[in-house]
């Protein structure tokens, strides 16, 4: 289990990118009950708040998004004590003023995948032997409020003005989209494709944490380019142009969160009126 001498009050969950440069940073393996998650957890301070780290496909980039243990990552987070978490990751556009270097800071989400465990209340026996008892979360406004706006102000005081809103849809993977489903997508009016945005996102509701996405377009879609399609290559090559500014992006949003004794959004009240039937770390 976790090792309580450490602490983090804010989580991120992305590539070792976003840490790798800090002076101190301590590595901490932890256990859940849901096995164990991408990668130990690296913490380190970011304008004075203790903030965990977890590479979400694992260093090296070994877990393709549908062998994410995503219910592992969220509870080991909250186990040390984070209850906000920025989620940053890579999307593709589907609209074409939506292209490569846009920031998405979007407030919808919809879910396409197809086998990922998305619930911690299943009512199904923990390998403890508590059994939660089945719960059915709010998630009509999938992000944090008060982390939408720490991020927005945060990518406008860098000079890289984000859109504001807009829905994530969130394939399977690992493939990217045929150009037919990049035209379905684009025509239900939705922003950016993903393929880590859930159930990370619902997840984080169910332990009642603030949860923002940070999507940083890497390409268009297959539907709205005209070209061969999108390649992992050219969006490992557009991560890598913007990956220092969203990096900045990201500490200056953790600087303007609120102090976790002040958090009084929506996520918050995730469980009012609820008997979980286990209890959260």
């Amino acid at each position: 289990m976790a090792n309580h001498d450490v602490y983090a009050d804010i989580g991120v969950i992305g590539g070792s990118g976003f840490y790798s440069f800090l002076e101190d940073v301590t590595e901490v393996s932890v256990d859940t009950p849901y096995g164990s998650p991408s990668d130990s957890l690296f913490l380190g301070e970011i304008a004075g708040r203790q903030v965990a780290f977890l590479p979400r496909h694992g260093r090296g980039h070994t877990l393709p998004p549908h062998r994410i243990n995503y219910r592992a990552n969220l509870w080991a987070l909250r186990s040390l004590g984070v209850r906000q978490i920025l989620g940053p990751c890579a999307v593709g556009g589907l609209r074409e003023d939506h292209g490569p270097g846009t920031l998405v800071v979007p407030d919808q989400l919809v879910d396409r995948t197809k086998s990922r465990a998305q619930t911690y209340f299943d009512g199904e026996p923990r390998a403890d032997g508590t059994v939660p008892n089945v719960v059915h979360v709010t998630f009509a406004d999938p992000y944090c409020p008060d982390g939408r706006r720490a991020a927005i102000k945060a990518a406008r005081g860098r000079d890289w003005e984000p859109v504001d809103g807009g829905t994530m849809v969130v394939v399977e993977g690992p493939r990217f989209s045929t150009r037919a489903e990049s035209r379905w997508h684009a025509a239900a009016g939705w922003s950016v494709v993903g393929m880590t945005g859930h159930p990370e996102a619902v997840l984080a509701r169910e332990l009642g944490l603030c949860y923002t996405s940070l999507a940083l377009v890497t390409d268009l879609d297959a539907g709205t380019e005209t070209g061969e399609g999108v390649s992992h290559t050219e969006v490992l090559r557009v991560f890598g142009e913007n990956v220092g500014r969203l990096r900045d992006v990201l500490f200056d949003a953790v600087a303007a969160l609120p102090t976790t004794v002040d958090r009084d959004c929506l996520c918050t009240h995730a469980h009012d009126g609820w008997d979980l039937g286990i209890e959260l770390p």
